[in-house]
């Protein structure tokens, strides 16, 4: 069949969608979701369908394309399109072997992730193979398979280093923001450590968000490998790279429901340390009532599985459980946790974010064959603050930016304790929870800033934490919910 270009300005994010009409649909026999194989001159596209019911936008004779779709096939309005209806993918009948319990091979595995990357799954498809790893497992073979998927579809930065650093938090601690101090540290020891990292998704800031307060986090492959010529390392956003785009599709799908399994979370966080060329990485795992791993048990078996495949990949992988009981630092929310991470760099500012950045910075110096005392010695002689500059600046900002000039939301909240005592609960889930109705991390300014932590006394009317927005509303429904689910416990 033929049919005519209607272009709709419907942007999918990735998915390549066509619309036709239902006397088309009819005589081609297609339904909506399913596929039609696409032809214009040498360009071809597989594309999901949808159907125009009630013939409002596309007419009989017409198909309606998705800016991702026409830009593929580099088609305006009006081209004549040929088109048939095509078969479903062969990863879909592997995700339902999945989905029965059965050990997928690797040339299953492969093929899934490689429909994934070329938008040949609907997002369905996608959180069918999830739900299959939840309900069957994945063995350490398919896990391993799966991340030399993810690698083998995606780009890399072909560093040729013989020693390349990492690091990695598994998340779930507010104002974790260690990623920021240590990598200035390493960098300032000689080591190359590449660092791509996330922006939010449902937490009051990634590190790519507190970053970007400082310095552009969007560059090329190109300009990565630029940044770190002159600086040995970089902080950027991995988004804005190709750098396992099947991976980064698979955690979109994950995060509105908070899906944490753990063979798909390995394979995700050792993928992107392959795909850098990391070869000595260090992992964080926080434990606590309200983090992601709520059990040491559960943390230590976490722990052997990234060893494990660490060896199986041909990486030195140490993983560091840490306290993960309240959170991390002062601020929470991008501008507030720029503005810890520089006064720790200048040897200023929470000390429990000082603490925990030397300990994780000297374990990976040591995989790296460096003396652990160089970790302190670099942060508090100011090579580390230096290094930071370097980075910044290559990265496209100002070197000289101050903690004082970062600049907060409009509106700021002080609230007091309304008796004496002693601080026995910071909650990690409520903090988070306020920072993100302030505003965080869409307002870079907006957050909270805590003054105090587990186990420190208080007065009566002392500060214990501000809220910064800006919209007063929001800061008065924060008001309202502290009152009924405070985020300090006092005894």
């Amino acid at each position: 069949m033929k049919l005519k270009v209607k272009l709709t300005n419907l942007s999918t994010g990735g998915q390549l969608i066509a619309i036709i009409n239902k006397v088309n649909a009819n005589l081609l026999n297609i339904k909506p979701l399913n596929r039609i194989n696409i032809k214009e001159g040498i360009h071809q596209a597989t594309a999901i369908v949808e159907i125009d019911i009630e013939s409002k936008h596309i007419k009989k004779g017409e198909i309606g394309l998705s800016n991702e779709l026409a830009g593929l096939l580099n088609v305006k309005n009006n081209h004549i399109l040929k088109i048939r209806k095509a078969k479903k993918p062969n990863s879909i009948f592997s995700i339902k072997d999945k989905l029965d319990g059965k050990t997928l091979t690797k040339e299953q595995i492969n093929e899934i992730i490689k429909d994934i990357v070329l938008n040949n799954l609907t997002d369905i498809e996608i959180t069918y193979f999830i739900s299959s790893c939840l309900k069957s497992h994945l063995s350490l073979k398919e896990t391993v398979y799966l991340i030399e998927a993810i690698v083998k579809n995606s780009g890399s930065l072909d560093l040729k280093e013989k020693i390349i650093a990492d690091k990695h938090c598994i998340g779930g601690l507010a104002g974790n923001r260690t990623t920021m101090i240590i990598v200035p540290i390493i960098a300032a020891a000689e080591i190359i450590i590449p660092k791509t990292s996330s922006r939010s998704i449902t937490s009051p800031a990634g590190t790519a968000d507190v970053m970007e307060v400082l310095a552009s986090v969007s560059h090329s492959k190109k300009e990565i490998k630029g940044i770190l010529k002159i600086t040995k390392a970089c902080l950027v956003w991995g988004g804005a790279l190709d750098l396992a785009p099947a991976d980064d599709k698979i955690i979109k799908i994950e995060e509105p429901i908070s899906i944490n399994y753990e063979g798909l979370m390995i394979a995700s966080i050792l993928a992107k340390k392959v795909v850098v060329n990391a070869n000595r990485i260090i992992i964080d795992i926080p434990v606590g009532n309200e983090a992601k791993i709520q059990r040491y048990k559960d943390a230590k078996h976490l722990k052997k599985k990234f060893i494990k495949l660490g060896k199986k990949l041909h990486m030195k992988v140490k993983v560091i459980i840490t306290n993960g009981s309240q959170p991390i630092g002062n601020g929470i929310g991008p501008g507030l946790e720029a503005r810890d991470v520089l006064l720790v760099l200048q040897n200023k500012g929470p000390k429990d974010l000082k603490e925990k950045s030397i300990k994780l910075a000297e374990s990976l110096l040591k995989l790296c064959n460096k003396p652990k005392r160089l970790a302190r010695q670099i942060l508090e002689s100011g090579e580390a603050y230096k290094k930071m500059q370097e980075i910044i600046k290559a990265q496209g900002g100002n070197p000289n930016i101050q903690p004082e000039n970062i600049k907060l939301s409009k509106y700021k909240k002080t609230f007091y304790s309304q008796k004496k005592g002693k601080i026995t609960k910071v909650s990690n889930h409520l903090t988070a929870k306020y920072a993100k109705l302030a505003g965080a991390p869409s307002e870079k300014g907006s957050g909270i800033y805590l003054y105090k932590h587990l186990k420190e006394k208080v007065k009566e009317n002392e500060p214990l934490f501000d809220v910064y927005s800006e919209d007063r509303e929001q800061i008065k429904l924060i008001s309202k919910l502290n009152k009924k689910e405070p985020i300090y416990g006092l005894n």
